[in-house]
């Protein structure tokens, strides 16, 4: 049984295997899935100095267990939320650069291994982490692109659906039958749209980037041991 865990942010280009077996394990969950074609599956973001991964090891072993990406916005390298939708509501090419102004970026290509679906790790710890990480990355918002079964805990992390896209914000993506759901954070300083216990928790990781506590899952109990300085050249 899986009891300790160590999370940790690097940017992509900094850690070239640890990106290499993130993107491994983000392929294998989608393939579970049966989904082999969306756009925060391409690799072109591995060598700019504008993406970070958020990884979830295992202690001891050091087996990846989930991970995301968080990807900054900038000109001439448009969003994965901006392929993936522009051709059903291009009105978000116009968000993200309203946005942009401020500084904002999207957290995608979140997954967790199936081994440890239940303890929190894609729900409560990646997404935290992604919201407090908004405050050393001097960004004023964040956009997700979420699944039907991740639109709860984002919006218990403070995304908030943008009703103003799409059929109120959902789109069928990546296919025909499968549902996504554009969601923003669009005031890191309050986070307005959290639950109490995750937004003190995000201003916990923000006010200690190191630090260790305890996670309760429906399924266990997880300690995760949190280093979220992020490494520099």
């Amino acid at each position: 049984m899986i009891k300790r865990v160590e999370i940790s942010v690097f940017p992509s280009h900094l850690r070239p295997t640890d990106c290499d077996r993130y993107i491994e394990g983000h392929k294998k969950v989608l393939e579970a899935y049966g989904v082999t074609q969306v756009t925060s599956a391409r690799y072109d973001w591995k060598e700019r100095d504008s993406t970070y991964i958020v990884i979830v090891e295992e202690m001891e072993t050091k087996r990846m267990l989930g991970g995301a990406r968080i990807q900054l916005a900038e000109q001439g390298h448009p969003l994965p939320i901006e392929m993936a939708i522009n051709d059903l509501d291009p009105a978000i090419f116009t968000l993200v650069k309203e946005k942009a102004a401020r500084g904002t970026a999207e957290f995608c290509g979140l997954w967790n291994s199936r081994e440890v679906a239940g303890y929190g790790i894609g729900s409560a710890i990646l997404g935290r982490v992604g919201v407090a990480m908004l405050e050393p990355l001097k960004l004023g918002s964040m956009f997700i692109l979420g699944s039907p079964a991740t639109v709860r805990a984002g919006q218990s992390v403070g995304f908030e659906v943008i009703r103003s896209l799409g059929i109120n914000g959902t789109f069928y993506y990546p296919k025909e039958d499968l549902l996504a759901t554009a969601m923003i954070v669009d005031d890191p300083d309050r986070i307005p749209g959290a639950d109490p216990a995750s937004r003190e928790a995000i201003f916990s990781l923000r006010r200690t980037p190191v630090q260790t506590t305890t996670e309760k899952g429906p399924k266990g109990v997880l300690e995760a041991h949190y280093n979220l300085v992020i490494e520099t050249d």
